[in-house]
């Protein structure tokens, strides 16, 4: 018995930990006894619990000292030389800290702590508005990173109403890459959330995200799109709103820019605008648009692409909705 235990591996981890109660658990449920855990088990036992927890109290307190660092008074202005420097040294420390955060709140129990010690607010009160953009788009992006799938943070945030700054800065920042992490931060307070949704829509969301599409900056203008065609596929409430606000004819004139991979998305919220919508299909089909002749010549641009085939699909099946059926129409009306 004794050379069995000698020869025992004990879990490294605390997934070792829970496979090791689960498998505790199994032995318990057959027709002999369980062994007596050995004081050995239980002492080995007892200090890795004992270390899940000192790691999760060392993450609280790298927190907190990286909010200590977010929370210095910015620099005076009264020796520029020497304060130059000083800035310098400080705007990276700030930086490294914001990427700490980012990085510890991948766990929700952090983003739940930095939530409660007042992390997430000093975020949005000082750093989303910050002079150096290297700040604001890390700010933006720790918020995302607290608010996806967290129920808890994205409520807190709203209560400080944090979107009309994000959608500000989506829309307008000169920074493109606070632009990108503001979009980010956007959709992961929007998407699957009712009182998020109903916000954006409020605060004009669908406009912001129409002058993304038409940004110069190819991410934006990839997330835009793709953040549009989510909301209409799980929303479809919101057709209406986003039809009479011209969106058809908007995403028609994308399309007409240089080929793109973001078209793809395009074609998809068109596709669901026209579907199970009479508006939407209206507006495709008016002659003026010209869609159904844009249709065939991207078509045939991206036949034979092997990476394309998504984009030709919409093609085809967004060509069906509208005038596939409306040939058939038109043959209805003159018999």
């Amino acid at each position: 018995m004794s050379d069995n235990r000698q020869n025992r591996r004990y879990p490294q981890n605390l997934q070792g930990v829970l496979q090791l109660a689960v498998d505790a658990g199994s032995a318990a449920e057959g027709p002999s006894p369980p062994e007596p855990m050995s004081e050995e088990r239980k002492t080995w036992l007892r200090e890795a619990l004992s270390d899940i927890c000192r790691g999760q109290m060392d993450e609280v307190e790298q927190m907190k000292q990286c909010l200590a660092v977010l929370r210095k008074d910015e620099p005076n202005d009264k020796e520029p030389d020497a304060e130059e420097d000083r800035e310098e040294d400080e705007e990276d420390e700030r930086e490294s800290a914001f990427d700490m955060l980012s990085e510890l709140c991948e766990n929700l129990d952090n983003a739940r702590d930095l939530m409660i010690l007042g992390g997430l607010e000093l975020c949005v009160s000082r750093y989303l508005c910050h002079v150096q953009g290297g700040l604001r788009w890390r700010a933006a992006q720790l918020l995302a990173s607290c608010a996806q799938n967290m129920p808890q943070v994205q409520e807190h945030l709203f209560k400080i109403d944090v979107l009309p700054k994000l959608l500000q800065l989506t829309d307008s920042d000169p920074n493109p890459t606070v632009r990108v992490k503001a979009l980010y931060a956007v959709s992961c307070l929007v998407r699957e959330q009712e009182a998020g949704l109903q916000a954006f829509v409020a605060h004009d969301g669908f406009s912001v995200l129409m002058r993304g599409m038409q940004s110069e900056n190819e991410k934006v203008r990839t997330k835009s799109a793709f953040l549009l065609l989510c909301l209409l596929s799980s929303n479809p409430e919101h057709k209406e709103t986003v039809v009479s606000m011209g969106m058809v004819q908007q995403l028609v004139s994308v399309l007409r820019m240089p080929h793109s991979p973001f078209h793809e998305h395009v074609l998809g919220a068109l596709c669901c605008l026209v579907e199970d919508f009479p508006q939407g299909l209206e507006d495709c089909r008016n002659p003026a648009l010209g869609l159904e002749e844009l249709l065939k010549q991207r078509t045939k641009e991206l036949h034979g692409k092997e990476e394309c085939q998504e984009q030709l699909d919409f093609c085809e099946r967004l060509r069906l909705l509208c005038f596939n059926r409306q040939q058939t129409d038109d043959v209805g009306m003159d018999r």
